[in-house]
């Protein structure tokens, strides 16, 4: 996945979340259903972020950056543990 189809990726997710949040604040979604649909679009934006960030640590070190791989969310969430 390149650079372009990452951020396109983030764009999506991020446009999730408002509609997310947006369906709470009116009253189309429960705040409990919210909450676990959230959940699941911040962990894969934490994902595609941190894709971003292995791409240009390779690319800085003059790596191939196209061997950058998805981590699984456990990994990535666990980095601030």
């Amino acid at each position: 996945m390149d650079e372009q189809t990452i951020h396109s990726r983030i764009s999506a997710l991020v446009d999730q979340e408002h509609a997310l949040r947006a369906g709470v604040g009116s009253g189309e979604l429960a705040a409990d259903d919210e909450r676990i649909r959230l959940q699941r679009v911040e962990e894969e934006l934490d994902q595609c972020w941190d894709l971003l960030r292995q791409r240009a640590a390779r690319r800085s070190v003059g790596a191939d950056p196209g061997t950058a791989a998805a981590r699984s969310i456990a990994e990535v969430e666990g980095y601030l543990q």
